[in-house]
């Protein structure tokens, strides 16, 4: 009783002092993820209703990768021209027509525009969400207000599905509608509570910039994150990271079924597993990881624990092996993913954080491009086993260079920005 007193102590701890803001920003993700129901069912609608084959659902599905890419890229260079409130409003608001226009498009090539445009829209949202992050949260508790976005968004994305299965049993085109709900409702939540703080915000910018005393100072020069050799090195590394990690949504359920013969729902339960660890022990790791280890060993560690989970699957696992090799797989997830947001967050300078944040958020774009082909083409050739120890062993060589690579990037001063 006392250790499960002080446990509910600490996690109750790890959410005590953040912001109200971060908090708002956190209900809006994820409002917007449970409402996108869109993208788990889409291969499913192309084959029932559409009745493409798979090599047309396959490229068409290809698109929102690009899409991914180039939303990421133009999220973050946006967000640096304009605001990241402007850039989430817009983000928000422009995917509520295009939701609903998604069952007038019905061959290949107008389906994949339709999925490249929206896919650009939506993640364009991405980049300024996390610069609003390190904006409004507390500089000391900045992983935490990464992770509980995180959160938010884990969260989203489980229940979003249950309820896209619901709608997608009465009507594909009612899944659509739901969708552009949920957009609507998150812009119109983020435009309410954050209209007067952004308005606040530029009025203090306002009168800073009319100020004598900073009129003299000289704006300071700050580098570009395309010519940032440290910073693209740690996204090469984080692309390597997550080319292996997101395995998870493509050639892990492939060989639970094909492999092992797994059922439906069976499956269901072990990729859910991923969303309920995420959600339940996050803020709780990340708070204690914040106490007691660097920033560079929680990246190790982490890293380590999805390689000794995917090694795991390459020996024949047993049923009860499975879902700890799941397990290692989130809690790896939830000591890499916040800090990796929260590096880039130091590394950035007071201008340019929508580009940094959009470079990382491309780094994962084409990981997700990647992952897909390139496993399953593994996997044919050489077998899942081979694949799983394989991909340990990149993600053991991955551990060892973000150790070594995470120190570099906090800037001076990083921790003490606002």
């Amino acid at each position: 009783f006392f250790h499960m007193k002080k446990l509910l102590g600490i996690y109750t701890a790890s959410f005590k002092d953040l912001s109200l803001e971060s908090w708002m920003l956190s209900i809006v993700m994820l409002i917007n993820r449970t409402g996108s129901m869109v993208l788990p069912f889409l291969g499913v609608y192309m084959a029932d209703r559409l009745n493409f084959s798979l090599e047309d659902s396959g490229l068409v599905l290809s698109c929102f990768g690009i899409g991914s890419v180039i939303g990421s890229w133009l999220g973050g260079y946006l967000t640096d021209k304009l605001g990241e409130y402007y850039v989430q409003c817009s983000s928000l608001l422009i995917s509520v027509p295009l939701f609903c226009l998604y069952p007038l498009f019905s061959t290949p090539l107008a389906l994949g525009i339709m999925v490249l445009a929206q896919s650009i829209v939506s993640e364009m949202f991405r980049p300024a969400n996390s610069v609003a992050i390190a904006k409004y949260a507390n500089p000391r508790n900045l992983t935490r207000a990464f992770s509980l976005n995180r959160m938010a968004v884990n969260l989203g994305f489980s229940l979003g599905p249950a309820l896209g299965g619901l709608m997608a049993t009465v009507s594909y085109s009612f899944l659509f509608y739901t969708n552009a709900v949920g957009a609507l409702a998150a812009g119109l939540v983020y435009i309410y509570f954050f209209n007067r703080r952004q308005k606040l915000f530029r009025l203090r910018q306002y009168r800073a910039n009319r100020d004598p005393k900073a009129a003299v100072l000289p704006p300071a020069k700050e580098q570009s994150p395309y010519r940032d050799i440290t910073f693209l090195l740690f996204c090469g590394i984080c692309t390597a990271f997550a080319v292996c990690f997101f395995q998870m949504m493509s050639s892990l359920p492939l060989f639970y079924k094909n492999s092992l013969g797994l059922s439906q729902m069976t499956i269901g339960l072990l990729m859910g597993a991923n969303g309920f660890v995420v959600v339940v022990f996050e803020m709780l790791l990340v708070h204690t990881a914040e106490k007691r280890f660097t920033t560079a060993f929680s990246l190790f560690a982490g890293t380590l624990l999805c390689a000794l989970s995917y090694f795991l699957l390459g020996f024949e696992p047993g049923f009860l092996l499975l879902f700890v090799s799941m397990g290692l797989l989130s809690l790896g997830e939830i000591l890499v993913m916040p800090f990796i947001a929260t590096l880039t967050a130091q590394r950035a300078g007071g201008r340019n954080k929508g580009a940094y944040m959009g470079v990382n958020g491309m780094a994962y774009a084409i990981a997700f491009i990647i992952a897909p082909v390139l496993s399953t083409r593994l996997a044919t050739l050489l077998g899942f086993s081979q694949l799983w120890i394989g991909t340990a062993i990149v993600l053991i060589i991955c551990s060892i260079a973000f150790y070594y690579i995470a120190p570099m990037l906090p800037r001076p001063g990083a921790e003490d920005m606002q």
